[in-house]
């Protein structure tokens, strides 16, 4: 819902700011009928994704769950869009049914950072990038709401000048305007703090860590590659993370293992593989650890944000 408002909303703005209807959207979903949003608001489509006429740029926003029911048509009618010159795009999780439609070969996608494990899992031969928003060719997928908002922007740009998406950003107090090549903001996992914020030292410690989460490193090797000491660089972590080094690792991992269960079609056995620990026992104490819960009942409970009931991952 939150990705739907927010290119809607800048566009009715610009609209009304410029004094022209340039900018028109139509709803869609697959069969044309009712669709309730993960926040239980229903939206009412204006047209069945098969009798879509003239359009521009079509965009998909879904949960990374979501499967069309009629697979061979639908991935068939986009597939069409995409050669009659439509730019297709998706937000959020909607990169999953546009990967799995086949239209992001050859292409570099942003991903959300929670989504990113799951989708690198079940699309390993795809580009990926952790930038707020990628156009490349007619592709353009956005990291989520707020870089929804960006997307729009980008349009009104295009229509009416940097002066009118100026405005619009001021409108809505959109803090500025992000282009191409801007970073996601991760969170840290054991602050009040995001990856952007880190110290030097810190941030390249965490960049190790965050590409070997299968195959985990000694953090006294970490220390030496950073070019600190084992003490100096548990001291920088403390300050800044509020945690040890080997903890703060820990959480990445299982922050990982926690992706691939609620966005994955992983077993527990192939998760505690991906994310370096021998065992899925291991891995289910560690879990319970971090975040209260085992994991057979944190995938089995009926998550309303993110997993959509029927098509989750067997344990």
């Amino acid at each position: 819902m939150a990705c739907l408002t927010s290119m809607i909303e800048p566009l009715r703005a610009a609209n009304e700011i410029a004094g022209e209807d340039i900018f028109r959207w139509t709803l869609i979903s697959e069969d044309g009928g009712r669709i309730e949003a993960s926040a239980r608001v229903g939206f009412d489509p204006d047209v069945a994704l098969a009798d879509i006429g003239d359009a521009e740029q079509v965009f998909l926003l879904s949960s990374p769950s979501s499967q069309f029911q009629e697979t061979e048509r639908s991935n068939g009618k986009l597939r069409k869009l995409a050669r009659h010159g439509v730019t297709i795009g998706a937000i959020s999780g909607g990169v999953f049914p546009l990967a799995r439609a086949g239209l992001l070969e050859d292409q570099t996608a942003s991903v959300h950072w929670c989504y990113e494990a799951a989708f690198a899992e079940e699309f390993p031969h795809l580009a990926t990038s952790s930038d707020v928003i990628t156009f490349d060719n007619r592709r353009v997928t956005a990291s989520g709401s707020a870089a929804a908002f960006d997307v729009s922007l980008h349009l009104i740009e295009q229509a009416f000048g940097a002066d009118v998406a100026t405005e619009v950003a001021c409108w809505f107090q959109h803090p500025f305007v992000r282009g191409q090549g801007v970073l996601q903001r991760t969170p840290t996992f054991a602050a009040e703090s995001t990856s952007d914020m880190l110290p030097p030292v810190v941030r390249d410690a965490v960049a190790m860590f965050a590409s070997h989460l299968e195959d985990p490193l000694n953090i006294a090797d970490v220390a030496q590659e950073v070019c600190v000491s084992v003490r100096q660089l548990e001291r920088l972590f403390q300050k800044t993370t509020g945690s040890s080094p080997l903890v703060y690792y820990k959480s990445l991992r299982m922050h990982k293992a926690r992706q691939l269960l609620l966005y994955g079609t992983q077993t527990l056995v192939e998760i505690a593989a991906a994310v370096g620990y021998s065992s899925s026992t291991t891995l289910t104490k560690t879990y319970k650890e971090v975040f209260g819960i085992l994991p057979k009942e944190e995938r089995s409970k009926i998550n309303m944000f993110r997993v959509r009931e029927g098509i989750r991952a067997s344990d």
